[in-house]
């Protein structure tokens, strides 16, 4: 079966390089930037402002190769790809929450970013408490690092 998706606009991001890059968006170092939302799909945007927080799905552009185990930022130990959120997936695609700050036009001001810049978005969900959140959620190998990831930064392991 094959998939073809098309994208709908591309972030505008401060990091411009994977090792200046937050591994996730509540770090620390995460940033500001914009979600160029292409002309065609700016109607799309219509109520969104009432959301304080967006679902970003995007592919990892740079992303060129995939593997099924990773020895992910945080660990030293390999993991399954499917436990982790590295982006040498079979499909790259990337999934981010981020905080909504204004829309002006197509253009989407977020905060709490850690996506590289022109990154090609493929679609925004709003993110909804009632629906998103998990209460008592296990996280596996993570549970023992989650401290570290707001301090932690990309480097060139999945280039």
């Amino acid at each position: 079966m094959d998939m073809t998706y098309h994208p709908i606009g591309i972030i505008h991001s401060p990091f411009t390089s994977l090792e200046a890059m937050p591994i996730q968006p509540v770090g620390a170092t995460s940033g500001q930037g914009i979600v160029e939302i292409f002309a065609e799909f700016a109607d799309g945007l219509k109520d969104l402002d009432g959301f304080s927080y967006l679902i970003l799905l995007y592919h990892f552009h740079k992303a060129h190769r995939s593997a099924l185990t990773v020895t992910p930022f945080l660990d030293s130990t390999p993991h399954g790809i499917f436990a982790t959120r590295a982006p040498t997936r079979p499909n790259p695609i990337g999934l981010s929450v981020v905080k909504l700050l204004n829309i002006k036009d197509n253009a989407i001001q977020v905060e709490q970013l850690d996506i590289l810049d022109e990154t090609p978005v493929l679609d925004i969900k709003p993110y909804v408490p009632e629906f998103d959140h998990r209460a008592n959620a296990r996280i596996g190998w993570l549970e023992r690092v989650k401290e570290e990831v707001s301090g932690t930064l990309s480097d060139d392991r999945f280039a």
